[in-house]
């Protein structure tokens, strides 16, 4: 058994969660971890992409640890295992890009106001000519 075999037994002994479980959590926690890490924000694609290729990267190590233990490879779990990594960042960052959830509201209850340091610069906003 690998090294990293070895380690998805032992977080799933420990946690006491299902390996199906333990895939959701891994990937929240590698999406918010990423958000954090590099200060990118939930609405970005770059955090969902790093979930994708960490899930598409353990489930290459899968496949490359049962083909060295002659052991068959089950594509129909290795989807699951996807599916389940990348569903709950997936829900995120559609709720932040085409919903109203993530959006900061003021204490009066109306929406945060933006400031844009663009606004005013010279250049950046065309005046109309007479």
């Amino acid at each position: 058994m690998s090294s990293f075999q070895s380690a998805k037994s032992f977080l799933v002994d420990h946690t006491h969660l299902a390996h199906d479980a333990l895939h959701v959590y891994v990937g929240l926690g590698v999406f918010l971890g990423s958000c954090l890490l590099f200060r990118w924000k939930v609405v970005d694609w770059k955090p969902w992409l790093v979930v994708l290729l960490a899930a598409l990267a353990g489930e290459g190590w899968d496949y490359r640890d049962s083909v060295l233990q002659n052991n068959p490879h089950d594509r129909a779990e290795a989807i699951k295992d996807l599916v389940n990594t990348v569903l709950v960042p997936s829900a995120l960052l559609v709720l932040a890009r085409f919903t109203t959830v993530f959006e900061r509201r003021s204490r009066s209850g109306n929406k945060a106001q933006v400031a844009n340091p663009a606004a005013g610069a010279q250049g950046n906003v065309a005046e109309p000519r007479d």
